[in-house]
């Protein structure tokens, strides 16, 4: 059957609406329900689908309706182009006002408190009618999930083994270094140089270890000869400069959140430290056109992460 014939005249945008609508509810009453239409319109319009595709959409039994292969082949095709859809009307929102629009931003909690509230402190002074949309998460396969799904534009996130998905892109924004830091009051502040296996009985306070960076902070610690610091406290970043700030708690950190996150009485001490590089950056969909405003976001977050490549800490 020829294209215009089977899908130019025969499916609608309201049709595989209404077939998301089931799936996504699981039932055809509920579906008609949330889409104020009656049953037997969405019955009819599903069967429709059905006879204009020659296959099976749904399977239907007393435990509701859930999709065939064919269904889920279709609704996940349907999905992107409801997306690009409202990646238009964005667009055109935004041509009629450059200075309004809505962007969705995936990261972990730490970049989300430094270099993401940083890029949205900026942009909201100039555009204060953009809409934010931050999702954050521990969990990296929450993250991909997201962004394949299409719940956030982009994520800001280190470069790891998903980026061997042949989907994503990733432009590096800036390569980390990780430092060891202590209040200005602390006795290590006043040395010149310090083996880390000089502090395994610090107090140290790091990231929580079931997070992101819980790991990958110590395994820096480790590779360095610290095998098994005296963690006395797990915290956020903003909790754990706090504390250190008090002279009596030793952290490592990253020079995103010591640089973004400036507080009065922290020093870097100085200790070499071993670790594989891991940059940090944009990680896109190949395939998905970004609105205007996403973009806007992308381009500042490469302002902002400039000065972060070339300081010296």
């Amino acid at each position: 059957m020829e294209w215009s014939e089977r899908i130019g005249r025969r499916i609608r945008l309201r049709d595989l609406h209404i077939l998301l609508a089931v799936v996504q509810s699981k039932s055809l009453a509920k579906a008609a329900e949330q889409l104020a239409i009656s049953r037997p319109v969405v019955s009819k319009v599903i069967a429709d689908l059905e006879h204009a595709l020659g296959v099976r959409l749904l399977e239907r039994d007393r435990h509701g309706a859930e999709p065939t292969i064919y269904g889920a082949a279709l609704l996940k095709r349907a999905t992107t182009v409801f997306n690009e859809l409202r990646e238009g009307v964005k667009d055109i929102e935004f041509l009629v006002d450059p200075a309004a629009g809505e962007v969705r931003i995936g990261s972990g909690p730490n970049v989300a408190d430094t270099l993401v509230s940083a890029v949205i402190e900026r942009l909201s002074r100039r555009h204060p009618r953009i809409v934010f949309h931050l999702v954050t998460s521990d969990e990296t396969d929450t993250l991909y999930r997201d962004l394949h799904e299409r719940k956030v534009d982009f994520l800001i996130a280190r470069k790891g083994g998903r980026l061997g998905d042949e989907k994503l892109r990733f432009e590096i924004l800036y390569d980390p270094s990780f430092v060891v830091v202590a209040g200005s009051r602390s006795p290590w502040a006043r040395r010149h140089r310090i083996a880390l296996a000089e502090l395994v009985n610090e107090a140290w306070v790091l990231p929580p270890p079931e997070g992101l960076m819980g790991p990958a902070f110590l395994n820096v610690l480790r590779a360095g000869g610290l095998d098994e610091p005296r963690i006395a406290v797990f915290a956020t970043p903003g909790v754990r400069l706090n504390l250190v700030a008090t002279g009596r708690f030793l952290t490592i950190t990253t020079s995103l959140i010591f640089g973004l996150s400036k507080r009065p009485g922290i020093k870097v001490l100085p200790v070499k430290l071993q670790y594989a590089s891991l940059p940090m950056g944009i990680i896109t969909l190949k395939n998905r056109t970004l609105s205007p405003v996403a973009q806007l976001f992308i381009d500042e977050a490469r302002e902002v992460a400039k000065p972060l490549g070339r300081r010296k800490w």
